[in-house]
């Protein structure tokens, strides 16, 4: 999750954003961090990856919406406790009441979508993917019966004369003598 990277709440101002965006980026450079540069290089590009997100107006309108779902189906689940325990006749105390749980949840929550998002993206980029490769295929195939077509019609242009040649010559000499084609001779069984 995108605030999650950046250590933040969600409903913090964009210009907070950007102070805690600071404070990560330099406690996770990767000159900072010379005794395991490789992990702090993928900590530095989440970090930068998670600003760019937020700092542009449509990536945090759309994380906005995102929690603002989370918060809604939250609070339905707790509309949905509340209304079960009634039925059953119990108290409606439930965890969700308290401040920091029900934070807990929304934050579950806000995890879950942003989980699915990913998924989705991944498997739309998967689906190119396969899409792109299944064109590049054909049109492997197609390119290559196009070479057999100008492979052949080359070939059957080269012996066009032979075969003019040879009908003519056939033509010209008429119909053949009848003992130029024998069968094969049929061989008695032995037993």
């Amino acid at each position: 999750m995108i605030l999650q990277v950046l250590q933040c709440d969600p409903d913090l101002p964009i210009a907070d954003i950007k102070k805690r965006y600071r404070q990560m980026s330099i406690l996770v450079h990767p000159d900072k961090n010379p005794e395991d540069n490789e992990r702090a290089q993928k900590s530095f590009e989440a970090v930068n990856k998670a600003y760019k997100t937020l700092e542009n107006e449509e990536g945090y309108k759309r994380c906005r919406e995102i929690i603002d779902e989370a918060e809604s189906r939250v609070n339905e689940m707790i509309k949905q406790k509340k209304k079960h325990l009634k039925k059953e006749g119990k108290p409606l105390d439930i965890p969700e009441d308290y401040p920091d749980k029900r934070k807990h949840a929304i934050y579950v929550q806000t995890c879950k979508l942003f989980a699915d998002l990913e998924r989705m993206r991944q498997e739309r980029e998967m689906k190119d993917m396969h899409e792109r490769k299944r064109k590049a295929e054909e049109e492997e195939v197609e390119e290559e019966m196009k070479k057999q077509k100008a492979e052949w019609n080359k070939n059957f242009e080269e012996t066009r004369t032979d075969r003019v040649q040879s009908w003519r010559s056939w033509k010209s000499g008429g119909k053949k003598s009848k003992g130029a084609f024998r069968p094969p001779k049929h061989k008695a069984e032995s037993r």
